[in-house]
C-alpha cells in the first residue's frame, strides 16, 4: 500500500469518534428519519401512560378473549396517542373506558385495571 516515494497513503475510510443521539447514517445517500415522541401534556397524562404499560403488560400473561384483546387495542392507542400527541384525546378515553367495562372482572381483579380506571375518572369525571 505505499507509495512510489516511501510514504504511505491515508486509507479512505470513516473514523467516528463519539456519537450523540439515537439515529445517525453514514455514507452516501443516507438519510436518518428520528421520531420524536412528546412529552406528556401533563402529569395526568403520565399517570395514565404508565398505568396504560403497566395494564398491558398484566394482560399479556393471560389467555387472551375478545374482550381482552380488544381492551388491549384501546390500551395501545392511547398509549400511542400520548406518546406522539402528548394527550389522549377525550374520545378515546370513552373508548377505553367502554372497552374496560366490556373486559369485566379480569381488570377489575388487576391492581393496573384499577389503576387506570382510577386515570380515566381523574381525567374523564366521574
Amino acid at each position: 500500500m505505499g507509495s512510489t516515494d516511501g510514504q504511505q497513503k491515508p486509507r479512505a475510510g470513516v473514523h467516528i469518534g463519539s456519537v450523540t443521539g439515537s439515529a445517525f447514517a453514514i455514507g452516501d445517500h443516507n438519510a436518518v428519519t428520528q421520531n420524536q415522541l412528546a412529552a406528556p401534556a401533563d402529569e395526568a397524562q403520565a399517570k395514565l401512560l404508565e398505568a396504560v404499560g403497566e395494564l398491558r403488560a398484566d394482560l399479556a400473561r393471560f389467555v387472551e378473549t375478545a374482550a381482552t384483546g380488544a381492551l388491549d387495542s384501546e390500551l395501545a392507542s392511547v398509549a400511542e396517542e400520548i406518546e406522539s400527541e402528548g394527550a389522549a384525546a377525550p374520545g378515546r378515553l370513552v373508548r377505553l373506558r367502554e372497552a374496560m367495562e366490556a373486559a369485566g372482572s379480569l381488570v377489575a381483579t388487576l391492581a393496573s385495571g384499577a389503576a387506570v380506571g382510577h386515570e380515566l375518572s381523574a381525567l374523564l369525571g366521574g
